[in-house]
């Protein structure tokens, strides 16, 4: 924890007292004889709006860490500046337990090997608690004092759950300190991909696009509801059912919390360049938020990068093989084109993907050995091509 330092009034310049503090969590739910614990970063005074960051909730995901911990030294030398407006809350490992998942001489963080239940899936929507905790005469014609309200409440919903296992444990932290959360970052990364976000229409209009430039993203996906509540729609979507159920002329709710995941490329994209160039997007991203007192050099207008995610296009292999690509990350395809191909080596047969719409390709599978209807690479597309069940991959 920082020391405040403030010489008073007469006594020379004053220095700002710096208001950084660590609080490092240990999960309860371990095995006998075992810990593992949570560190998260708080910065400012909490009287201007609230982002939430973290990084690493799927622990194979390497770039967001590189990328949170570029983003304490900001933080902290902002912080000594008094220059943080409102409260930042980082986290720069928020799975303690993937990250200890070894198996084989190979790490497994995307998914609890206790469960089998992917770390960005099965957290808890809060929606039914607000809406059953709200009373008549609650909500008002104000409606930056619903939302203070709102939030209030699902944050007194996060901290009643009861979780059983570690895991769940660590969702709860996690989305304890998260739900109240004006701005919600979870940084992620694909297989092979280029930067790409997701979010909600609803979280779009409020500054999304912004990010997007910041980050030089080259794809947006936008679903009311991907499937599996994600760690980000967990923060957000609440707002839009309290809204469908109690708002009104004269109880406006407000969208009160704009969640995004941020992907930050490829695994392999591990790099200090990149990340200290996205970690200063992002704290650009904030002061043109109000939350870091500082300049927002201007961006271009992206308004329409985003697509919806039913519209994405997962070209699969048809057989089991080697995968041979015809196409690079980040080009444009139109539908029918020849993308991608599957060898199979024992008798040389080559079966021929196509692209099923027009778009960007976006990512592609590490993994050349692909089996039947494997994800081979996706394409962001405009027509939706999904009609019903979960958007999002395991």
């Amino acid at each position: 924890m920082a020391k405040a330092l403030d010489k008073g009034v007469g006594a020379g310049p004053r220095i700002p007292a710096m208001t950084h503090l660590t609080d490092i969590i240990t999960l309860p739910h371990g095995r006998p004889g075992t810990t593992r614990r949570l560190t998260i970063h708080r910065f400012g005074t909490g009287d201007g709006p609230k982002a939430y960051i973290q990084a690493g909730l799927h622990a194979g995901e390497l770039p967001g860490l590189v990328v949170a911990r570029h983003l304490l030294d900001h933080l902290t030398r902002l912080d000594a500046q008094g220059r943080v407006k409102g409260q930042v809350v980082l986290v720069p490992m928020a799975n303690p337990i993937g990250l200890d998942q070894v198996l084989l001489g190979g790490h497994v963080g995307r998914f609890d090997l206790a469960s089998g239940v992917n770390f960005n899936r099965a957290f808890a929507d809060l929606a039914d608690s607000v809406s059953a905790a709200l009373r008549p005469g609650d909500l008002k014609a104000d409606a930056d004092a619903n939302g203070r309200l709102i939030q209030r409440a699902l944050a007194t919903a996060a901290a009643a759950l009861q979780p059983r296992t570690e895991a769940d444990a660590l969702r709860k932290l996690l989305l304890s300190h998260a739900v109240d959360a004006d701005i919600v970052l979870d940084l992620h990364c694909d297989s092979e991909a280029v930067m790409h976000l997701y979010t909600t229409p609803a979280c779009w209009p409020l500054g999304v696009a912004d990010l997007a430039a910041r980050l030089e993203a080259k794809a947006v996906f936008l679903a009311d509801q991907s499937g599996g509540q994600p760690f980000d729609e967990v923060c957000s979507t609440p707002w839009d059912r309290l809204r469908a159920r109690h708002g009104g002329p004269d109880t406006p709710i407000p969208v009160g919390c704009s969640a995004v995941t941020v992907e930050l490329r490829g695994e392999a994209d591990v790099d200090e360049g990149l990340a200290a160039a996205d970690a200063a997007a992002l704290i650009d991203h904030l002061a043109w938020r109000g939350i870091i007192d500082g300049p927002a050099p201007a961006v271009p207008d992206l308004y329409d990068l985003a697509t919806p995610l039913a519209g994405v296009d997962r070209v699969r292999a048809p057989v089991g093989g080697v995968a041979l690509y015809h196409v690079p990350l980040g080009a444009s395809v139109r539908a029918g084109d020849h993308v991608a191909t599957i060898l199979d080596p024992a008798t040389g047969d080559r079966h021929p993907c196509h692209a099923r719409s027009d778009g960007l390709v976006w990512s592609r599978t590490q993994c050349r050995y692909a089996g039947p209807n494997d994800i081979l690479l996706c394409i962001a597309g405009r027509e939706v091509l999904v009609t019903s069940g979960p958007l999002l991959t395991a």
